[in-house]
């Protein structure tokens, strides 16, 4: 019989790079109070029954260290553990950067 064995390369843990946690790029739309910025996505998802398309909105409120997203940047956030009552994620890349005309 011949035995294979299992190395920790070959199977890395999901959570020694936070694999694990949500990650959606969203768009600030609020950044008002300090070290926080409300971010909003849009999903659009078919309607099971009628086979239409539904838009709905989902706001996070996310924590930003350093309070340098503006409103209409394109951002990545991150779950995490809770930081205050409503922040449940972090920011952590800018996506893109919004550009007033």
């Amino acid at each position: 019989m011949v035995e294979t064995q299992k190395t920790a390369a070959a199977a890395p843990a999901a959570h020694d790079a936070h694999g694990f946690r949500r990650k959606i790029i969203c768009k600030v739309i609020k950044a008002k109070m300090k070290k926080t910025v409300v971010v909003e996505t849009i999903i659009a998802r078919r309607d099971p029954l009628y086979g239409k398309y539904v838009r709905s909105r989902v706001r996070y409120k996310a924590h930003d260290e350093t309070n340098q997203y503006k409103v209409g940047d394109e951002v990545e956030i991150q779950e995490h553990s809770p930081i205050s009552r409503d922040k449940r994620f972090i920011v952590t890349r800018l996506v893109k950067k919004f550009i007033e005309e």
